[in-house]
């Protein structure tokens, strides 16, 4: 594992255990299951719905993004703040509400149940 990732694991440490896999060349951060975070070329990026992302925009912190086929994947992550990597007390706020974020994408789709069609044959 990477001094970053056992680096983060401190970083994360007033927010709780964190579990990191391997993943997209680089890893994923996860916290009671969920994916709150990813590592690629060691930077992180927190995980945002469209409730979190102003946060990031507004600081300017860029979204990942990674090319596939000729084309660029934007990611639902975005670059963590610096001002969590000094200050364990704003890295748990921000791990909070990437996780708050996770279990928001993570809710089922309810499946619309067909309309079951009775024959009647007397």
């Amino acid at each position: 594992m990477s001094e970053y990732i056992e680096f983060l694991k401190e970083v994360f440490e007033e927010f709780g255990p964190i579990h990191p896999r391997r993943m997209f060349g680089g890893y994923g951060l996860f916290h009671k299951g969920l994916m709150f975070a990813l590592v690629a070329d060691d930077v992180l990026y927190l995980k945002a719905d469209e409730s979190l992302s102003g946060f990031f925009e507004e600081r300017g912190l860029d979204q990942f993004q990674y090319e596939k086929h000729g084309k660029t994947i934007k990611m639902s992550f975005y670059m963590a703040p610096e001002e969590i990597f000094d200050d364990p007390v704003e890295a748990k706020g921000w791990a909070v509400r990437s996780y708050e974020a996770a279990a928001r994408a993570n809710k089922p789709v309810k499946k619309v149940q067909k309309k079951r069609r009775f024959r009647f044959d007397p």
